[in-house]
C-alpha cells in the first residue's frame, strides 16, 4: 500500500478541495492530498470512506513521491500570490509532462503569464474555473477548463466523472487554449453579481415599498422559483427569508449588515469590458452597488441630514409583484446577454475559440447562475448562424420587449417611493440604447473635435474630418 501511486493531487484541502477530493473518490478516482496545516490532512482523512482510495501527505515531497507520472495536481488556493507561492515550491520537484491546474478564481491575465512560463519547462498548466460552491465541489459542480487541449484531454475523464448533469450531460467542456477557462468563469461571476444585483432590488422595492415580511418575501420568490424566473439564485433567495437565528429569534436576513462584501471577479469583468469597450451597465452597477453598501457611516450620516419621497406604495400590490416579476426575467436576460457579449468579443481579441452554446451549457447545472433561462440562451447559439449579440435573436428580443412595460413601470414606482434600482435602470437604459438605430454620441463627436480636433465622420460622404468649429 505505501508504495501505491496515485492518479491526482490536490494541493488546498479547504472546503472546496477537500470536497472536490471526496468527490473525485465516489467516482474510483486515487486521491493524495496536501495542505501546509496539518489539521486540514487530517479532516480529510477522517471525511474519507473506506472504499476511497485517498491519502494525505505530510510534505510536498511525500506528496509527489505518491503520484503517478506524468503527474496531475490541482491547487485549490486563494488567487494571488498563494498560487505563485505554491508553484514556486512545486518546481522542484516537477519534471517535463506534468500537468498543474489552477481550480481557483485566478485573474485571467495571471493565468496567461504563468502558463507560458511553465510552457517553457515542459509542463502543462490548465485554468480552470469552478461554479457550485461546496455543495457542488462535493455532488457535482460546473467546470470551465482552459489550456493545452492535450492537459484537457488528460483529466477529461476525471472532470466529465465529477461534474454536475443535466439530462445526462456533464457541465463541463474544454473551453480554449491560455486563460479561456479563467475568463469564463470570470464572466460567469460578473453575470452573478448582476443577477444578485437585480434580486436585492425586488427585494428593496416589496420591503421598504410594500411593507411585505419575511413570510411574504418568502412566499413569493418560491412561487417565482416556480416560473420561467426559475434559477439557482431564487431558490436560495426563499429559502434566506425562512431561516431563525438562534441568538435573537428574528429571521437572520433582518440581522444582517447592509454591507456586500466582494473578492474582485466582478470588478474584473467591469474592468475588462471597458478595455474591450463592450458595455456591461448591469454588471458595473452592481459593483458600483456592493461598493456604496460600505459607506455605511457615511449613509447613515447622510439619511440624518436629508429625505426624499415617502416610500410607501399605495397602489395594487399584486400589480406590483406581478410587474416585478417582468422586469426581473427582462433584467436577467440583459444580464446574460451582456456577459455573452463581452465574451464573444474576449474570444476574438484572446483568441479562445469559445463555443457560446457549450458556455450556457456547462452552465446549466452545478453552477451559481444555473437557471431555466439557459436552455433558451443555449438554442440561440445552436447552428452555423450564432448571433453576436443575444438581443439578435428573435425568441429573446421578444421576451425583453413583451415585458419592458414591466421594467419602466418598476422604474417608475421606485422613483416615485425614493427607492435605488440602478440594475434595473442600468438594464433599461442597455434595452433603449441597443434599440436605438440613432444615438445623440454624434454630438459627443462633435464637441471631441471642437476642443481636441479628434475628426469625425459623415453620413452622407466617407472619409475623416475636421472642422474649425469657432470660425463663423
Amino acid at each position: 500500500m505505501g508504495d501505491e501511486r496515485y492518479e491526482v493531487g490536490m494541493i488546498g484541502l479547504g472546503v472546496m478541495g477537500r470536497n472536490l477530493v471526496l468527490n473525485m473518490a465516489d467516482h474510483g478516482h486515487s486521491v493524495v492530498g496536501y495542505d501546509r496545516d496539518p489539521s486540514q490532512v487530517a479532516a480529510l482523512q477522517q471525511a474519507v470512506q473506506a472504499s476511497h482510495r485517498v491519502v494525505g501527505a505530510s510534505t510536498l515531497e511525500e506528496f509527489v513521491e505518491k503520484l503517478a507520472s506524468p503527474r496531475a495536481i490541482m491547487m485549490m488556493v486563494p488567487a494571488g500570490p498563494p498560487v505563485d507561492a505554491v508553484i514556486r515550491e512545486l518546481l522542484p520537484y516537477l519534471q517535463a509532462g506534468d500537468l498543474l491546474i489552477d481550480g481557483g478564481n485566478s485573474y485571467f491575465k495571471d493565468t496567461d503569464l504563468r502558463s507560458q512560463a511553465l510552457a517553457s519547462k515542459g509542463i502543462l498548466y490548465l485554468g480552470v474555473g469552478i461554479s457550485g460552491g461546496e455543495e457542488g465541489a462535493r455532488h457535482g459542480p460546473s467546470l470551465m477548463p482552459g489550456g493545452p487541449r492535450e492537459g484537457y484531454e488528460r483529466v477529461r475523464p476525471l472532470f466529465e466523472a465529477i461534474a454536475a448533469k443535466v439530462h445526462g450531460e456533464p457541465c463541463v467542456a474544454y473551453l480554449g487554449p491560455g486563460s479561456a477557462g479563467h475568463y469564463v468563469k470570470m464572466v460567469h461571476n460578473g453575470i452573478e453579481y448582476g443577477l444578485m444585483q437585480l434580486i436585492a432590488e425586488t427585494y428593496d422595492v416589496m420591503k421598504r415599498g410594500l411593507y411585505l415580511d419575511d413570510d411574504a418575501l418568502h412566499a413569493i420568490y418560491a412561487r417565482w422559483n416556480q416560473t420561467e424566473l426559475q434559477s439557482y439564485l431564487l431558490e436560495i433567495t426563499a429559502q434566506i427569508f425562512r431561516k431563525v437565528d438562534p441568538h435573537t429569534g428574528k429571521r437572520l436576513i433582518d440581522v444582517i449588515l447592509d454591507e456586500a462584501a466582494q473578492k474582485g471577479t466582478g470588478m474584473w469583468t467591469s474592468q475588462s469590458a471597458l478595455e474591450l469597450q463592450v458595455p456591461t451597465p448591469t454588471i458595473d452597477l452592481a459593483v458600483a452597488m456592493r461598493n456604496l453598501s460600505t459607506y455605511k457611516s457615511e449613509r447613515t450620516a447622510i439619511a440624518r441630514l436629508v429625505n426624499g419621497p415617502s416610500p410607501h406604495f399605495s397602489g395594487e400590490p399584486s400589480l406590483l409583484i406581478q410587474q416585478l416579476s417582468g422586469a426581473l426575467y427582462a433584467g436577467m436576460i440583459l444580464t446574460y446577454a451582456q456577459g455573452m457579449a463581452l465574451l464573444y468579443h474576449a474570444s476574438g481579441v484572446y483568441q479562445y475559440g469559445l463555443n457560446l452554446e457549450a458556455v450556457a451549457r456547462i452552465w446549466r447545472g452545478g453552477c451559481i447562475i444555473r437557471a431555466a433561462l439557459l436552455e433558451e440562451i443555449r438554442a440561440a447559439y445552436q447552428g452555423r448562424q450564432a448571433p453576436s449579440h443575444l438581443l439578435l435573436n428573435p425568441r429573446l428580443a421578444r421576451a425583453v420587449m413583451d415585458r419592458q412595460e414591466d421594467l419602466r413601470n418598476v422604474i417608475h414606482v421606485a422613483v416615485e417611493l425614493g427607492l435605488p434600482v440602478p440594475g434595473f435602470m442600468a438594464s433599461l437604459a442597455y434595452w433603449d440604447a441597443y434599440r436605438s438605430e440613432w444615438l445623440p454620441a454624434n454630438l459627443i463627436q462633435a464637441q471631441r473635435d471642437y476642443f481636441g480636433a479628434h475628426t469625425y465622420e459623415r453620413i452622407d460622404e466617407k472619409g475623416v474630418f475636421h472642422t474649425r468649429w469657432e470660425e463663423a
